[in-house]
């Protein structure tokens, strides 16, 4: 007797795990929601402790070697409204961030063209600079290693803005007015 169309539909498959299909690999689908969970769990708790060291590592690392030679990148001078004149000299800088401000240290060389020029992206002049100001205070100076005391012709300027701008405070050294040195703190809050 041939078996009917229908009977064949209802039968179990025959295959080489036997009669009722994949009974010998019933372990397989746990295991592969198991890794599937598994992996990407324990690939966000690597990163977290490396990104969590890394911080540690780098507020460190910076913390001993105070600023960092070198222009910030354009994110953080994009961030920070920060502007370096072209062909400035000895630029150095230094992040700090926490959850109630971040800051950007930021020390050059400049021309007094330079100088101007930086001061015009800010919406000031040269004559905004108040002379004998150290506008920079003595525990920010000291995070970065600055020393900012007497001895030295300083002129300064604060700039408060509404969040989310930062706020700025540029000191700078005109002993040699024609290569003003520039020290700036740039902060901003949440």
């Amino acid at each position: 007797m041939t078996p009917t169309m229908e009977q064949e539909r209802t039968a179990a498959p025959e295959g080489p795990q036997g009669p009722g299909g994949g009974r010998r690999y019933r372990w397989a689908k746990p295991v592969i929601v198991f890794l599937l969970i598994a992996i990407p769990a324990g690939y966000l708790y690597i990163s977290a402790m490396q990104s969590r060291g890394g911080s540690e590592s780098k507020k460190e690392q910076a913390a001993a070697s105070g600023l960092e030679e070198g222009w910030p990148s354009r994110l953080q001078r994009r961030i920070y409204e920060v502007w370096i004149p072209p062909y400035s000299e000895d630029v150095a800088h230094y992040e700090t961030n926490s959850w109630k401000a971040s800051s950007l240290y930021v020390q050059f060389t400049t021309t007094r063209d330079g100088l101007q020029k930086f001061l015009a992206r800010t919406g000031n002049d040269m004559g905004d600079l108040a002379d004998g100001e150290v506008t920079i205070g003595e525990d920010e100076a000291a995070e970065v290693g600055w020393n900012l005391g007497a001895g030295h012709h300083w002129a300064g300027l604060e700039l408060e803005h509404d969040k989310p701008q930062p706020s700025l405070e540029i000191t700078a050294n005109l002993d040699n007015p024609q290569y003003p040195k520039v020290y700036l703190v740039s902060t901003t809050t949440p």
